[in-house]
């Protein structure tokens, strides 16, 4: 096989390897932020107030939505790495071809439930009426593309785990480019508002999908499958829904545990709305390092488990640690210092902005657990402890449904209870992560012996 677009991490320097491969996912996650992030302030600078607080409030739902495709392309992804960290290559191929069928089921269901449920679910959520439309309109349009997000999510699963995390990257900078052109051209150009944005997002996905199907089938020799090797495999199938379900289970948790923060946090009207989308957003740039770093341990776990090599994954845990430390630490002062300015990005209300700067000063000293979870939650995935995923789910559901009723009714706390309960569900979650890494039960959870 061709050594240009896949990578072997089963030798080598690890440090090396964890940081070259997660460079260009966090250069593509950043990407990814940076036009959510010229979504916002188009709607939050052109449109209005209200507009961007809808945008913001439809976050958790459309990940709930988008989490089952995600779960079934990182369980593919899992099984995929270890069979080529074996060298086991028929499987690899096998196991792409059926991933096909997999993920065009799970994509059509998903986008079918999300234009569906949209208006109910964002009653039941209790989101203020004056958004309310406009949250419907985004929730409806961005679901009708969640074929487009699962065929690019699963894509970028099976190249990263046969080494390639750059191929992921190009398609992932194109469709941020063509986002931010087709945001100017239907929001500022035809007046079309949210719809426009969402419209926008939905075809820049879609198009990233199918510029990678293209690309990996003419360059990468694992896409050139062998008629024998297309067939459906009940067995492949099935263990890529095992390893696949729990993580699915995990993310429509952490979904629904968000959902529920957000009901919270939408009974304080529209202004604390609006800070509580900015920071999420801001949050989410901050911990893409954090995710790549997991992504890149994922993939390093699994080609190093099916390879029989355990002391080695053992290490790249370790060196992982120490990187979400120092980055934690920078991002912690970056915060306390700049919290106003960063503010002012998205929003001019000086309220909102107000409410978003002491916000982030309070959530920022809780960054090196949301790190921790990311990279033990990486490791676990990458060898095969489904279990624990689903483990995972179930304590982010506890710790934001239990902390944030409590917290807000506390009469010095009160809002600001909104975003101590995801520092505290951050802390709780990385915690018990790290317990689960020390037991060392992840040790004998190879799928390809």
């Amino acid at each position: 096989m061709s050594a240009k677009y896949v990578k072997d991490m089963t030798e080598g320097n690890v440090v090396s390897l964890l940081v070259k491969f997660s460079l260009p996912m966090l250069i593509g996650n950043i990407f990814q932020q940076f036009y959510n992030i010229i979504d916002s302030i188009i709607v939050g600078k052109f449109v209005s107030v209200n507009a961007f607080a809808a945008v913001g409030a439809t976050g958790s739902l459309n990940f709930l939505f988008f989490s089952v495709c995600l779960g079934m392309s990182v369980g593919i992804g899992i099984l995929i790495s270890q069979y080529f960290g074996a060298k086991n290559d028929e499987y690899v191929k096998r196991t792409i071809a059926n991933s096909v069928y997999i993920i065009a089921v799970i994509g059509v269901i998903m986008s079918a439930l999300g234009i569906i449920l949209a208006r109910p679910i964002l009653e039941i959520m209790q989101t203020p009426p004056e958004i309310i439309d406009d949250a419907v309109i985004f929730m409806q349009v961005t679901s009708a593309g969640t074929i487009g997000v699962a065929a690019y999510n699963a894509l970028a699963s099976i190249l990263r785990a046969l080494g390639d995390s750059k191929t992921p990257l190009f398609f992932l900078v194109m469709a941020c480019i063509v986002n931010v052109i087709l945001d100017f051209i239907f929001v500022l150009g035809f007046d079309l508002e949210v719809f426009g944005v969402a419209l926008a997002t939905a075809i820049s996905q879609a198009l990233s999908a199918l510029g990678c199907f293209i690309f990996a089938v003419r360059k990468n020799p694992y896409f050139r499958i062998e008629k024998e090797y297309r067939r459906a495999n009940r067995e492949l199938i099935k263990k890529c829904i095992r390893i696949g379900v729990p993580v699915a289970v995990q993310n429509s948790m952490i979904a629904i545990s968000c959902i529920a923060l957000q009901c919270v946090v939408n009974g304080f009207g529209k202004n604390v709305v609006g800070a509580f989308s900015a920071t999420n957003r801001i949050e989410q740039l901050v911990q893409q390092p954090f995710n790549s770093l997991g992504v890149a341990l994922s993939t390093f776990a699994g080609q190093n488990m099916g390879a029989g090599k355990v002391k080695r994954v053992k290490e790249g845990y370790h060196k992982s640690f120490i990187i979400i430390a120092v980055f934690s630490v920078l991002m912690l002062i970056a915060a306390q210092l700049g919290a106003r300015y960063i503010m002012q990005l998205f929003v001019n209300d000086e309220e909102v902005i107000t409410l978003g700067a002491n916000a982030l000063r309070i959530t920022s000293y809780f960054y090196i657990t949301l790190g921790m979870i990311h990279i033990t939650r990486g490791l676990l995935n990458g060898v095969g402890d489904a279990t624990y995923a689903m483990v995972n789910g179930f304590i982010e559901v506890i710790g934001r449904v239990g902390f944030a009723p409590l917290l807000v009714n506390i009469a010095f706390i009160g809002v600001w209870g909104t975003w101590l309960t995801s520092g505290l569900t951050w802390f709780i979650t990385g915690f018990a992560s790290f317990i689960r890494y020390k037991q060392g039960k992840w040790e004998y959870k190879s799928l390809v012996k």
